[in-house]
């Protein structure tokens, strides 16, 4: 038994001496890492204050000369258009990407060379889409039932159809709306089919605001004989007996549900101005995501961190070599 316990005591204590040595040889290969690198500094001093230095001057000027400015349009597609509009954004961007700048020329897009990217994203609002439109709605929860309710109203097929949707653009210097976003906007209502849908839509609009205005008169004439009639504490023949004053409210709320009708129907008309109407335009974003603007910084690290790389691949390569020759 004695023996027994001398030898684990032996086995612990030799366990103990090799975590220490272990630790200790870890620690030294630290402090050896930090001297080699104060020496290696040392001796490049001058040739890392020439690449910082090199770096900063070529990233301040590529920040100076390579800007990049971003601009939102959003839009509210009208009678039905999303598909057209998203075509229409998919071929201009195409063309963009060809630098086919006879057509960007031709629909009147001036400095073509200054455009990188446009983009269509929809502006995601299922209050909205929902609003007013049973149908919509319960096309949504029929829908989230084989899925996740975010994937439902992210997935491109519900997305489209969002009434807002937002033009991402972006390019290399400052823009004007004479020269990008008028030319664009026309060319985006450029549809004798949906010219044609337009005047129709408004022409149903202006018919059936007449129409209300007319009931609402009557409505209003109507009730003005019968508030006649009450004041003078007669009963006319032509008058319909009340019980309870129950067709009277019911006569009030048809006329204020005409009114909001009709208030809905003067908000169409804004919007019915053209196919693609725009409600929001910000031009002239200057982009600092990401590196934009920022080379100044990132270009010197950039290169410190390549000559060190490099030399620590020499070093490599030569200590590899030289125990290959021995």
């Amino acid at each position: 038994m004695s023996s027994e316990s001398q030898n684990n005591t032996d086995n612990q204590e030799i366990d103990l001496s090799q975590i220490s040595k272990k630790i200790g040889g870890f620690f030294e290969s630290i402090s050896s890492a930090i001297f080699h690198g104060i020496l290696f500094l040392k001796r490049n001093i001058v040739l890392i204050g020439i690449i910082f230095l090199v770096g900063a001057a070529l990233g301040y000027y590529l920040d100076k000369t390579s800007k990049t400015y971003e601009h939102e349009i959003i839009v509210t597609p009208n009678f039905g258009s999303n598909d057209y509009l998203y075509s229409k954004i998919n071929l201009l961007n195409s063309k963009i990407e060809e630098r086919d700048t006879l057509f960007l020329k031709k629909i009147g897009i001036k400095d073509t060379k200054k455009i990188n990217k446009i983009e269509i994203k929809p502006i995601i609002d299922i209050y909205k889409f929902i609003d007013s439109k049973p149908e919509n709605f319960e096309l949504i929860k029929l829908m989230a039932e084989d899925g996740e309710m975010k994937k439902i109203v992210e997935e491109k097929l519900t997305s489209k159809n969002y009434p807002f949707h937002e033009l991402q653009i972006s390019t290399s210097k400052i823009v004007t709306d004479e020269s990008l976003v008028k030319p664009l906007m026309n060319y985006l209502n450029k549809s004798d089919y949906y010219s044609r849908l337009r005047t129709e839509y408004i022409n149903n609009v202006k018919i059936k605001m007449a129409q209300n205005d007319s009931i609402i008169k009557q409505i209003d004439g109507f009730l003005d004989n019968f508030k006649r009639t009450t004041n003078n504490g007669l009963k006319s023949s032509n008058l319909v007996y009340y019980n309870d004053n129950m067709q009277l409210n019911d006569i009030i709320k048809t006329k204020d549900g005409l009114i909001s009708e009709q208030g809905v129907h003067r908000l169409e008309m804004v919007n019915f101005e053209k196919t693609i109407k725009e409600v929001s335009v910000v031009t002239n974003i200057k982009n600092v995501k990401n590196i934009n603007g920022k080379l100044k910084l990132v270009l010197p690290i950039l290169f410190l961190f390549l000559f060190v790389a490099l030399n620590m691949f020499s070093r490599f390569y030569r200590k590899q070599m030289s125990k290959l020759n021995n």
